[in-house]
């Protein structure tokens, strides 16, 4: 089978031991990025199986148009940048596991660091030093400090273990359901959303970006935040309001942020609003990239592969494709090892 790795920017997916799983196959890692569709349609002209790489390209209905060979899109987690019903049209399956049972400790443990490196001053003080001089300025310590936890799902509560450990106040706030798991596992919930935004000294944003949760936090809410606060997203900028927290920050309340997600990916210009901004750390939306992580996502994404070839595909996102095709569809426990 033809298949095509999109984004691979290091490198790196053919270096994982889970690569071996596609050694009988015709594969084409491209390391750039590019979504100009006449480009990809180029290169992808042959392809039978694309492999991506979470949302870093957007799959249209333009471009599944011009992929006659495409048969299979296998990925890991959310689809928001694959064109489903353009896919069903043309019958190409959509195989994503959803992973809901195992948390990306990946992502956990980035957010953690940003909390350090934000609390701390770390890139000032770097700076300081490159730049000939000594300490920079002061920075506040974790202990005693309240975390204030948006969204308590699969890293969100991964996240509360790090506060706890770090002798925090944890409080939570998210959906009821969630709120009810928080409060049987030990944690402190907001009485109000408000009491929520006003109490913390640190809020971590981990939501799933949906209709119901875009622009879920408001310039009001930033503004309820203490003049010291830092607010941190790893999850997905569009959970915040556009253009809001740029002002906030210029405004001095929170006064620090740490993000490592925004609303254009990737960020290639060094005037970009949050990079100028001295409050603030950045990332490049490295919260799932690391080795150990990669592995366990490509070996998930490569069974998926090798399901479809075997005639039965699994986590499939569009059943509606397989009865068109007579295929019969079996779950992931079913098919071949999942690491």
């Amino acid at each position: 089978m033809k298949i095509s790795i999109l984004d691979d920017y290091h490198d790196t997916v053919r270096t994982l031991p889970c690569f071996e799983k596609l050694k009988h196959h015709d594969v084409t890692v491209w390391t750039d990025h590019v979504q100009d569709v006449d480009i990809l349609a180029d290169r992808l002209k042959d392809t039978e199986a694309l492999v991506l790489i979470r949302e870093r390209t957007r799959i249209t209905a333009p471009l599944i148009e011009r992929l006659g060979k495409l048969k299979l899109i296998s990925q890991r987690s959310v689809y928001p940048h694959i064109d489903v019903p353009a896919c069903t049209k043309h019958g190409v399956i959509v195989s994503s596991n959803q992973h809901s049972d195992t948390p990306s400790y990946a992502a956990a443990e980035l957010t953690w660091a940003l909390i350090l490196a934000a609390m701390r001053q770390i890139p000032q003080q770097m700076a300081s030093l490159q730049a000939g001089k000594w300490q920079s300025g002061i920075g506040q310590t974790l202990r005693g400090k309240t975390l204030g936890i948006y969204g308590y799902g699969r890293i969100g509560t991964v996240v509360a273990g790090y506060g706890k450990a770090f002798g925090m106040r944890v409080l939570v706030w998210a959906r009821e359901v969630s709120l009810a798991r928080a409060r049987s596992e030990g944690h402190e919930v907001a009485r109000t959303r408000n009491e929520f935004f006003e109490q913390s000294d640190i809020i971590s944003l981990h939501m799933r970006l949906v209709p119901g949760t875009k622009g879920i936090v408001t310039a009001g809410d930033l503004a309820r935040m203490k003049p010291a606060a830092l607010i941190v997203n790893t999850s997905r900028a569009g959970l915040i309001e556009p253009g809001a927290l740029v002002e906030a920050l210029k405004a001095g309340r929170p006064a620090w942020a740490a993000v490592d997600v925004y609303e254009e990916e990737p960020v290639l210009k060094p005037l970009h609003p949050l990079l100028v901004l001295p409050n603030v750390v950045c990332t490049p939306h490295i919260g799932y990239v690391t080795r150990d992580e990669y592995e366990v996502q490509f070996a998930e994404i490569f069974d998926q592969i090798t399901a479809y070839g075997s005639g039965r595909p699994i986590n499939v996102v569009n059943p509606e494709v397989l009865v068109a095709l007579g295929t019969p569809q079996q779950h992931s426990s079913d098919g071949g090892s999942i690491c």
